[in-house]
């Protein structure tokens, strides 16, 4: 099976398994074990043909004289996974790009269909010279295609952010993310790390905060995460943590901890020292956070397959951790899929269940308690909106700098707001857009 079958079945499981992007084409990597050009192209073709679905979608229809929304997913898949290659891949010769997608329309819907690819196809290739992407309409409008993100998002991000902003976030979504990772400073120190990275010759940049670093490559990373020294993680999700600022000896809870980067993190910062609850509904991803644990060093986690709305402990804890489930907004460069997944009535669930998992969460925590709560969204509804209404609920609750200075390029902390940040993609390289409000319980 050749990179641009993977990709199409990978296309598929995304759109209709609604199964996450990362582990639909990983899960066709193992099946049919493609050699390194083949799932570099299909990687390539994957995700650019997923981000930029909307762009590509309005150059179709442009030759295809049917309702494209109406067409076999299978179908759209194809003429998506063409298209790509003929107006975004310049490697690729127009007429390889026509013939492999005609080639996978008579394998898997027959030769009609097969001939229908064709045409759209050839018409679409450089041979025509088409204006393709002449787009009409608002700026709104223009900036949803040309980007190819939704336009109702698009429309909040200009009316809270504002245009010049919009358009760099807008641009970070469509750029292939970094590699994030920490160092674990249980198995190794900082400095150590680096020289390691350095002698395997793997280029890389430091983050913020510095045992966090960039990298590209994730197959000259992987020996060194499969020995617990480093583990994915985005810089800005290791901010919450740094947010919440543990003592050795803490017993935390971490309300919604899978895939558990917060929760090594925590106990990174604790020295293995304490107990750290990390509570997620589901066992099988509980598992693999006990294993992530286990094989950097760690053994104060204990995991805890409980729904995080009913949970209840047997002791209060010091600390709490809300890693809240949210629209995403802030990791659409990472998770492309997301962008055609939330809605406005998500959104509106979504805060709805966050108020839920907030009220819980500070009923558990104990007097003097601190409360963490984060996001990976951009959106105010579910982030400073939250907390206002959540302080509303609770005045037994307020805000708290945290007692340590967090690095200052990042952390932008408000007078009307202490112990927050807001991070929005293309604000710094290689973070994604996240959200923490530092609590405490009176």
């Amino acid at each position: 099976m050749n990179a641009r079958e993977i990709t199409l079945l990978a296309l598929q499981e995304t759109e209709q398994k609604n199964m996450k992007s990362e582990h639909a084409l990983d899960k066709l990597f193992k099946r049919h074990k493609p050699g390194t050009s083949d799932r570099a192209l299909a990687t390539e073709l994957f995700n650019g043909t997923l981000r930029l679905q909307l762009k590509l979608d309005h150059a179709i229809r442009q030759y295809y004289h049917h309702d494209l929304e109406k067409a076999a997913p299978l179908l759209r898949n194809i003429l998506r996974l063409g298209a790509y290659q003929l107006l975004f891949l310049n490697r690729v010769p127009d007429w390889a790009a026509v013939s492999e997608s005609v080639k996978l329309a008579r394998k898997y819907k027959g030769k009609h269909l097969a001939g229908m690819v064709n045409g759209v196809l050839r018409s679409m290739s450089s041979e025509s010279g088409a204006p393709i992407f002449d787009i009409q309409g608002s700026l709104c409008r223009q900036l949803s295609i040309e980007t190819s993100h939704p336009e109702w998002l698009v429309q909040r991000w200009l009316d809270h952010y504002g245009e010049s902003v919009t358009k760099a976030m807008l641009a970070a979504d469509n750029e292939p993310p970094l590699l994030a990772l920490r160092i674990n400073t249980l198995k190794t120190d900082i400095e150590t790390m680096y020289k390691a990275l350095n002698d395997a010759s793997i280029p890389f940049s430091v983050a913020t905060p510095e045992q966090c670093i960039l990298a590209q490559n994730f197959e000259a990373c992987e020996p060194f995460i499969r020995l617990g020294l480093l583990s994915v993680q985005n810089p800005t999700q290791a901010l919450p943590c740094l947010l919440l600022n543990p003592d050795k000896g803490d017993t935390i809870i971490d309300m919604c901890a899978a895939p558990g980067g917060k929760a090594t993190y925590l106990a990174e910062l604790m020295r293995n020292e304490g107990t750290i609850l990390a509570v997620d509904r589901y066992p099988n991803k509980c598992a693999k956070i006990a294993a992530r644990a286990e094989t950097m060093g760690i053994s104060i986690i204990r995991t805890v397959p409980a729904d995080a709305r009913t949970f209840r402990p047997d002791v209060q804890p010091d600390a709490l951790l809300l890693d809240a489930p949210c629209t995403g907004t802030g990791v659409l460069g990472k998770i492309a899929e997301l962008r055609w997944r939330t809605s406005p009535e998500k959104l509106e669930e979504l805060t709805s269940l966050q108020a839920e998992l907030l009220d819980h969460a500070a009923e558990l925590l104990k007097p003097g308690g601190i409360l963490v709560y984060a996001t990976c969204s951009v959106e105010p509804e579910e982030n400073a909106l939250q907390i206002h209404h959540f302080l509303e609920r609770h005045p037994d609750f307020e805000r708290e700098s945290p007692p340590v200075k967090l690095p200052e390029n990042i952390f932008q902390e408000h007078e009307s707001a202490p112990g927050s940040f807001l991070t929005l993609p293309g604000q710094h390289e290689g973070y994604n857009g996240g959200f923490a409000q530092r609590l405490r319980k009176k």
